[in-house]
């Protein structure tokens, strides 16, 4: 088996992630969200050329997630706009166009005042960062990381619904903008001062 590479800094951050306990939704790999049920998240799967997955840490709590967020007015009910702006401001991203996955469905609807919703999952190319900033609507200041995508499902702790999600991304990615099926794994952090990832030739 080939040995996970990085640093010792990195190995520092992931000795304190907490994951935070399953919420069981189904996923819906490549079905339409049903007319009448509200779509209220977009996260995304944002690939670097080799593969790998922008992932953030927050070093205050140990919370690993993918970017993305619930939708806000400004995005006019569209979650690829969704998308691209909770990336921009959680982790200073700029990406491509969103390629949708499928959806979650809530039944519960903790993200709906108890109402059940849809939470859209899509990749994107990651085309680069800038400066490393705190996120504006909560004050969380991410380290940002590149990391495969098996292995981002096990820092979250999602299981085997999460690995499924996890194919479709990678599926999608390996059609649509050409990144290896098999990801590098070495673990890396972006740097804080920004850079580009995906050429925008791509």
């Amino acid at each position: 088996m080939q040995r996970i590479e990085y640093s010792a800094e990195i190995a520092e951050l992931l000795g304190r992630i907490r994951r935070r306990p399953a919420a069981g939704w189904p996923w819906r790999p490549a079905e339409e969200v049903p007319p009448g049920l509200p779509v209220k998240q977009s996260w995304g799967w944002l690939f670097a050329p080799d593969g790998r997955v922008l992932t953030l840490v927050n070093p205050k709590d140990g919370i690993v997630s993918l970017p993305g967020g619930s939708l806000e007015p400004e995005d006019r009910g569209d979650p690829v706009a969704a998308l691209a702006r909770e990336a921009a401001e959680e982790a200073q991203a700029v990406i491509g166009p969103a390629h949708y996955l499928g959806y979650l469905y809530d039944r519960v609807g903790s993200a709906n005042g108890g109402h059940e919703c849809a939470r859209v999952r899509m990749a994107a190319a990651l085309r680069g960062v800038g400066p490393s900033a705190p996120d504006p609507a909560s004050g969380r200041h991410y380290r940002r990381l590149l990391v495969a995508p098996g292995l981002v499902v096990e820092l979250l702790g999602w299981g085997l619904p999460g690995l499924r999600q996890a194919r479709a991304a990678v599926r999608t990615a390996a059609a649509q903008l050409g990144v290896p099926a098999a990801a590098n794994e070495v673990i890396e952090e972006l740097p804080v001062t920004g850079c580009e990832v995906f050429p925008l030739t791509r």
